[in-house]
Order: structure tokens, then sequence, then C-alpha cells
């Protein structure tokens, strides 16, 4: 049976809820993106079906982007909206706010945190399902995903912020999750506006470094995206069930030393504690990413950097990057050293691996210890931490404590 046919009815069989195909690909205004998110949107299906009470909000980044929002004002055990301290949760690549949610409500950090008092807002990253809008492009335009994780920093965080802050009142609390740790730590190194409107950070499998990332099909697939730029920017969107990504998989898997007999080991490595639940919840909310944001990781991991995007052309970086032949570094020793920092890793983890922590850790060195906690769970891999039966023990209640203390 052909490789590439494994991988289609892997990632398609079960999933039309999630296809691509069912993304709306037309321009949408504030006004119509609400409405769509209100039909069938988060809050819809996945909060207010638990009992709690949900809503939804747009918010247009200043390069035109549309993004839903989703806000649990309270909790179950207390229904009465008041001063709670705001928290704002950033999921992974490849993810979007569902991946807080899936869980039953006693183990789902979003309803974890409603219900011991925090007021939660749920991200949802440019491209996913529900933040397919922007002021004049639609999705089909080239221009529209022309982006890499770099524009999430400069864009998309300072909106969601300066929304939330201006709706509570309340400097926010961030807890992020892979991808959603790298836009934390990027910006925590290079905008002090923004600091102005943030409480704490909590990094969830933590991503700075990807240097010695022990992933060989993360590695594999990187190799590819790197020796293909041309090709996968005129791809454009990179569809997690599309056939050029169901490809990559495919070829990368028929690498030396790649073994895909378990796909998402071989990928994060072995998680200890999913369940079929949230193996499910991992296939049908698998969201889209620009390829561009592809190319940007791809670069961490092959040269291991942590910088801003290479165009692979010295004159056009010049031009960006202010006559720099080479994309500047984002620089850890720039975070304020009073800055409240909890990070969490995993010793199974093979994307946020043990050694590139390390890195991250060591160029944090300076930063104040009483500021900065580090919680290491021997037996964790990467999908554990948002969707593990026992995330709830092991990082959700220390988690909690530290919001407390700050």
């Amino acid at each position: 049976m052909p490789l590439t046919f494994i991988f289609l009815v892997i990632l398609l069989s079960g999933s039309a809820v999630a296809s691509n195909q069912l993304f709306p690909h037309k321009a949408q205004d504030g006004t119509d993106a609400l409405a769509a998110a209100t039909d069938d949107g988060i809050c819809i299906t996945l909060v207010k079906t638990q009992g709690y009470a949900c809503e939804e909000h747009t918010v247009t980044t200043q390069d035109g982007y549309i993004l839903n929002l989703q806000r649990i004002p309270v909790g179950q055990s207390d229904g009465v909206p008041g001063k709670r301290p705001p928290v704002l949760l950033q999921h992974g690549l490849i993810s979007d706010a569902a991946s807080w949610l899936v869980l039953p409500p006693d183990q789902a950090l979003a309803f974890v945190l409603a219900d011991n008092g925090f007021d939660v807002w749920l991200a949802n990253t440019r491209g996913t399902k529900y933040s397919r809008g922007h002021a004049y492009l639609s999705g089909d335009d080239s221009g529209y995903w022309g982006w890499s994780w770099d524009e999430l920093v400069t864009y998309e965080l300072p909106a969601m912020f300066r929304y939330v802050y201006n709706e509570t009142g309340q400097k926010l609390h961030y807890v992020g999750h892979s991808q959603g740790t790298l836009l934390a730590l990027a910006a925590l190194s290079k905008d002090t506006v923004l600091l102005n409107m943030w409480r704490s950070a909590s990094l969830l499998a933590p991503l700075a470094y990807a240097g010695s990332m022990t992933s060989h099909l993360a590695r594999a697939l990187a190799e590819n995206f790197v020796a293909n730029v041309p090709y996968w920017l005129d791809v454009q969107e990179f569809d997690p069930y599309g056939l050029a990504s169901i490809q990559v998989f495919a070829d990368s898997c028929l690498k030396p030393g790649v073994d895909c007999s378990e796909l998402l080991s071989a990928l994060s490595g072995h998680d200890c504690c999913l369940n079929t639940v949230s193996l499910a919840a991992l296939l049908v909310h698998g969201e889209p990413s620009s390829t561009m944001n592809m190319i940007h990781i791809s670069q961490m991991i092959t040269t291991g950097t942590f910088a801003k995007y290479d165009y692979n052309d010295q004159n056009k970086n010049r031009e960006l990057y202010h006559g720099q032949p080479t994309p500047p570094a984002y620089k850890l020793e720039n975070i304020p050293n009073e800055f409240p920092l909890y990070l969490f890793h995993g010793g199974a983890d093979a994307l946020s691996d043990v050694e590139d922590v390390q890195q991250l850790l060591d160029g944090l060195k300076h930063h104040n210890p009483d500021k900065l906690s580090v919680k290491f769970i021997e037996e964790y891999a990467h999908f554990d931490f948002v969707l593990g039966y026992n995330s709830k023990q092991l990082v959700y209640d220390p988690l909690m404590n530290f919001l407390t203390l700050h």
C-alpha cells in the first residue's frame, strides 16, 4: 500500500469537521467574522455545551487580520462576574483554542481556570478556522499567507493584549503552549510597550531554540522545507489535511533513521498520558498555518537560532532588518529580570527537548530566581501538557498557584 495513501487515511479519516474545505475563504469584516463564530463557533460547540457562559469577540490587527477570541467570564461555581484576573491562553502550531477545551471540564485548563476565579480569554491565530477574516484579503490571495511567527509577535499579541486589557482594565496573565511560548519569549525580548499590560507568562513545552531537537521526523520535515523554499512559498497555506502536507510527511518518513510506525511519537515524543479522546481531538482540531511560518520554524531547527525569518537574500534582509545581511536574533537577556516566568518541560518531549530548554534557561541565567520557576516532568512529551489526563494535578494546579501569587 503506498505510504502517501496510508497518511491520507490517518489524517483524513473522521476529520471532515476540520477539513479546510469547510473554512471560509472570503475576506470578512469584524461583523461577518463574529456572526460566523456565533453560529457554530467555539463558544457554541465546546463551551456552552459544558454549561459555561461564553462570549465571542473579534480583534483586528494592525496588518488587517480579523481574529476571534472567546471569553469565559465566570466559572460554574461562581456565576457573578467581577474583577477576576484575566488570563489569555495561546495555542500551539497547527491548533486552535479547542486544545484548551476538549478534556472534561475538571481537567481542561480553560474550565479549570474559570472555576478558580479567573477571567479566561482564548486566542485563535490567523488562518485557523475562526480567524480567517481580513480587512481586504481573502484566503485565496497570496498576500494573506505572507507571514511567519514574526508577524504574530509584532501584530497579533499586541492586538489581543490591548483588547483584553481595555475590556477588563487589568494586566494579563499569559499561558502558551509550544508555538505560543515562542511568541511570548520573542515579544518579551523586544516589546516594552506590551509589558505595561502583561502580568506573567507560563510556558508549557517552551520553544526558543530548536537546534538540538531529538525528533528525527521533525528534522526531516524541516530539511524539506528549507531545501524547497520556492515550492513551499508557492503552496502558501500549510493545510495539515492537504495533499502537499501529506506528501511531505510521507517523504520524510522514508528518510533513514525516521520511524513513523507511531506517527505522533515519531513527531513529538511518546506522550505518556493521552487517552482516545485526546488523540481524537488532535486529529479533528488540526488547523492550518502559512508555509512561510513552517519555513521559519524549520530555519530554527536547521540553524539552531532564535531569530527573525531569513529571506535567504542578503539584499532583502538588509532592506527589512536595518542593513543587516542576516536576520537579527531575539535576545532572551532583554527580558526584564523581574518579570514572572514559569516554564514547564518534559523529559520525553522530542520537540521541546531537554537540551534546547537548557539553552533557553541559560539565556535566562541572570533572571531574578524569585521570578523564574521551572517544573520538569520526566515522563511528559509535547502534548501531555495540554491534553494529558493528569495535567490538572501535575501542571495546572501549580500553574494556578503561580498565577495567584502574581
